[in-house]
């Protein structure tokens, strides 16, 4: 553990910024903990920062202290709407990699308008949990394929962005599968921590507009309006036209904007 003081700036009431744990660093004056700053891998192996402080000041020292012992490249994500941290991570350097708009999504199927949507002819609907493995990886690597040659994979939500051997699929059980007889068609990932959370939705370029997608919806969202939860959570990056008309045919409404960047 490197524990040696970070001293910025000539005053005598210079803030200490320590290093006080593996990726964690504090702000101190006169031993009262000003900012905190943190460091984590996101399960596609990306390093993200954050940095809690009262001052801009304050915030300044935090990242000059943390980028100068972390390697690049680094991310960030803010929500668009706090200007002062967004124009904070800008004075340490970051620019805008990505924008994704949030979306809240109504689970029942009176509102959504899917109570009546089944899986087109030849295609089953396999629920989270229950899919073979094997084939899930198939056909997340299938799309993921798609996609990268025509819209670009940065097009999908942050956190699906693959990791280092070039897998997406962290946790198999959070996949409900559309399925034809030989191979998987389509899949959807729900991850409830806090809140329901439609990680993804996807279908291989061959067999689109078929309704497959729209049926993955009916299956996640009712499984979680049987639950009791009233609304579920996205992110669509702004350039997914797509899948942005997809949810606000179901009556999603966009709440806010995230903002990812890079130094």
């Amino acid at each position: 553990m490197n524990t040696k003081p970070f001293t910025s700036g000539l005053s005598e009431n210079a803030v200490l910024i320590t290093r006080v744990a593996d990726r964690q660093w504090h702000a101190l004056d006169d031993d009262l903990v000003v900012g905190r700053g943190h460091a984590e891998h996101r399960p596609d192996g990306r390093l993200f920062v954050s940095i809690d402080a009262w001052r801009d000041a304050t915030f300044d020292r935090l990242a000059e202290a943390m980028l100068a012992q972390l390697p690049a490249p680094l991310y960030t994500v803010v929500d668009e709407a706090d200007v002062e941290l967004t124009a904070g991570w800008r004075r340490a350097g970051f620019t805008i990699r990505r924008r994704e708009w949030e979306y809240a999504v109504p689970t029942d199927p009176q509102v959504t308008g899917l109570e009546a949507v089944l899986p087109p002819s030849g295609v089953t609907l396999v629920p989270a949990g229950q899919a073979d493995e094997s084939l899930l990886r198939a056909v997340d690597r299938a799309i993921r394929d798609e996609v990268e040659a025509t819209l670009g994979w940065q097009s999908m939500p942050a956190e699906v962005i693959p990791r280092s051997e070039g897998d997406t699929i962290v946790d198999p059980s959070k996949y409900a599968v559309a399925a034809a007889p030989d191979r998987y068609l389509g899949l959807i990932r729900v991850v409830t921590v806090n809140r329901p959370r439609i990680g993804l939705v996807a279908v291989r370029a061959g067999e689109q507009r078929r309704g497959i997608a729209r049926s993955l919806l009916a299956h996640a969202l009712g499984t979680l309006h049987r639950s009791g939860f009233t609304a579920a959570w996205t992110e669509v990056h702004e350039s997914n036209q797509a899948a942005s008309a997809l949810f606000e045919s179901i009556g999603a409404r966009p709440m806010s904007s995230n903002l990812e960047l890079v130094r």
